[in-house]
């Protein structure tokens, strides 16, 4: 009974430490990252049921077409993210392309493997489901249209997410945001570097 009451002990002790390094983490924000994320409309929120669930409605600087290849470029999602992930394995086959991600996270102690089947929709954008790993649910949704004078992408963006984890998901909400905001960044980034070709 007294090992377990340590191990117990010392999971509340890492989970608390992790809350204080994102939230530390959070404090330190670049300037003017917090406007750049308003502009998105995102919105991070735990389900009552457990998970979390992140919406938002990016505006992109490049034309849908630029968008949806570099999301659909499966081999260079990790590109796409500051977190630190590998593409383990990658299979197409007939327009399912099915990925085996490995995941490096502060939150999460070691690698973690997200398995997902990932399709492009008829109108634009993309939606990819969980197939297997250490997550419990996994549902991701692109919609992308045209804005602007045709040069800009408006996205639709929806993520649900459970993870495997004693890591409460207050916590992973936080640390989403961060990474989502990132996520966002990086292919605004990517997608003026393609326009420009």
């Amino acid at each position: 009974m007294r090992l377990l009451g340590r191990r117990a002990t010392a999971s509340q002790g890492l989970v608390l430490l992790l809350a204080v390094h994102v939230l530390l983490s959070a404090v330190v924000l670049e300037p003017g990252a917090l406007a750049a994320a308003d502009t998105d409309g995102l919105a991070v929120k735990t389900e009552p049921g457990g998970g979390i669930r992140a919406t938002a409605h990016p505006l992109f600087p490049a034309r849908p077409e630029v968008i949806q290849a570099l999301l659909a470029d499966y081999s260079h999602w990790p590109d796409l993210f500051e977190v630190r992930m590998r593409v383990a394995e990658l299979t197409i086959r007939e327009g399912v392309a099915t990925i085996d991600l490995r995941i490096e996270h502060p939150l999460m102690p070691g690698e973690h493997r997200l398995v997902t089947e990932s399709r492009s929709l008829p109108n634009g954008g993309l939606v990819t489901d969980l197939k297997g790993g250490d997550f419990k649910r996994y549902h991701r949704e692109w919609m992308l249209e045209p804005a602007g004078a045709g040069n800009q992408t408006r996205a639709t963006f929806e993520l649900v997410i459970e993870i495997e984890s004693m890591v409460p998901d207050w916590l992973v909400a936080i640390a989403m945001r961060q990474e989502l905001e990132a996520h966002f960044r990086i292919v605004k980034q990517k997608a003026l570097e393609h326009s420009k070709r």
